[in-house]
């Protein structure tokens, strides 16, 4: 029998030349989707961190953590909506194991 939730990690992480407000507004609108179509467990906003290359020459970005859970069809939109989304340089979805 196929399950009917899944654990699910994303990490994403937003250009950090952009205002705070604008970091805030960003993670508040994955905040909301998540919640929306699953259960936010927990969000980690780590911070502006160092990357390990240049992304669209930027030095830094300001990393964020979601847990959540939800259907197993969901991840494929949030990954879509990750992906158009201005200002979001990079993200990954993992399936969290029990």
């Amino acid at each position: 029998m196929a399950k009917i939730t899944d654990n699910y990690e994303v990490m994403f992480i937003i250009n950090a030349t952009i205002s705070e407000e604008d970091t805030a507004a960003i993670v508040e609108k994955f905040k909301a989707l998540i919640e929306a179509n699953g259960t936010l467990n927990e969000l980690q906003e780590i911070g502006k961190q160092r990357l390990a290359y240049l992304i669209d020459d930027m030095p830094e970005g300001y990393y964020v953590l979601a847990k959540f859970t939800s259907a197993p069809d969901f991840p494929a939109e949030l990954e879509r909506v990750l992906g158009i989304t201005e200002n979001v340089m990079r993200s990954l979805i993992t399936v969290v194991e029990d």
